[in-house]
């Protein structure tokens, strides 16, 4: 990595805990008690975030009802954008009290901005950080703007190529950003795990030395554990109370229950990544009395010679190494064996 890099007091990236968002978007369903409940919900579940939204339908489009403003191909097929937003978005007066009761519980609470003013805003809010939404790669002079805060940047790169990316990074460098991390994502709600594509997630690590990780829209949390596998430091995830809520973003939400199980399955993959070792470890030392060793398997005389009839590599591990087997054949035993006896050089004499 090129420069260290945290939100508050946590760092992120190669050897630290996974950093887990819970992205609210539109599942409080305009009510500010259910926006409580969704942050409760996700400190509950393991969430070291919570992320919103800040636009207004008249901020992030315009009240026009011609056939460019009707999304197609989508979830949202056949919904009007201005509508759509003024169904999804969040209030900006519930903001600030929002982000205080993240704070109570421990959790931080930012936002992605989509245009000035909401930059503006949220830096009165003081927020820790800020998330670039894919859709705002290409949004260069916002890019700059928000790079101006100082603050720490989350940028996730849905639909865009490795240029847009490197123009996008390039932009936010050139204007002050000192930390900045990237996210994998595929821009399809759902999307569909053939499409994930993660082995670009160390990619992206190569190319921009930054910390990297997925924004997640696929059904399930199979993705985002195996995303930490292949090297994700930061796991942002849709959470909603209920699916069976309708909303914009239900669909492909999770629930508490399944964000938790989520949260417990990458701790124990960033458990079990561990690092590169040789070292037999405590559990397994106590196992290494269970490997093959040289035994007797039959009664051998005083003088009698070892053969394979008599002596075999067998569990458990009390006798010599097996690789020894055939440097005593031939020679004779110093005593009387009997059978099961682990077999050790002072049974054996020197010479053949």
């Amino acid at each position: 990595m090129s420069e260290d890099y945290s939100i508050g007091q946590r760092p992120i990236g190669p050897g630290q805990p996974v950093y887990i968002i819970a992205e609210m978007s539109a599942n409080h369903h305009q009510d500010f008690d259910q926006a409580v409940r969704i942050i409760e919900a996700a400190k509950q579940s393991g969430a070291d975030a919570v992320k919103i939204q800040t636009y207004t339908p008249d901020t992030i489009t315009i009240n026009c009802h011609n056939e460019y403003f009707q999304v197609a191909g989508t979830i949202w097929a056949g919904r009007n954008l201005y509508d759509l937003y003024s169904e999804a978005y969040t209030p900006w007066e519930w903001q600030p009290k929002l982000k205080e009761v993240a704070n109570h519980l421990g959790m931080e609470l930012f936002s992605s901005p989509f245009d000035p003013t909401a930059v503006d805003f949220l830096e009165k809010m003081n927020v820790p950080a800020y998330k670039i939404a894919s859709f705002e790669l290409v949004d260069l002079p916002l890019l700059k703007y928000v790079a101006q805060t100082g603050k720490p940047i989350i940028m996730s790169t849905g639909m865009a190529t490795l240029a847009e990316i490197d123009e996008a990074v390039h932009t936010l460098r050139e204007a002050g950003c000192k930390q900045l991390a990237l996210l994998k994502c595929t821009s399809a709600y759902p999307a569909p795990p053939s499409e994930a594509n993660l082995r670009t997630i160390s990619h992206l690590s190569e190319a921009f030395h930054v910390p990297v990780g997925l924004s997640d829209h696929t059904l399930g949390m199979a993705v985002p554990v195996a995303a930490v596998a292949v090297g994700a430091c930061i796991i942002e995830k849709h959470f909603t109370l209920s699916r069976s809520d309708p909303g914009p973003d239900s669909a492909f939400s999770l629930e508490p229950d399944e964000f938790k199980a989520m949260v417990a399955a990458v701790r124990v993959t960033e458990a079990a990544l561990g690092q590169v070792s040789y070292v037999v470890t405590p559990k397994e030392r106590e196992s290494r009395v269970f490997r093959r060793s040289l035994f007797v398997t039959q009664d051998i005389k005083a003088g009698e010679a070892f053969t394979k009839n008599n002596v075999r590599s067998i569990r458990p591990g009390y006798g010599l190494h097996p690789r020894h087997l055939d440097e005593i054949m031939g020679r004779c035993a110093t005593c009387d064996i009997q059978s099961g006896t682990p077999l050790s050089w002072d049974l054996i004499m020197s010479q053949k």
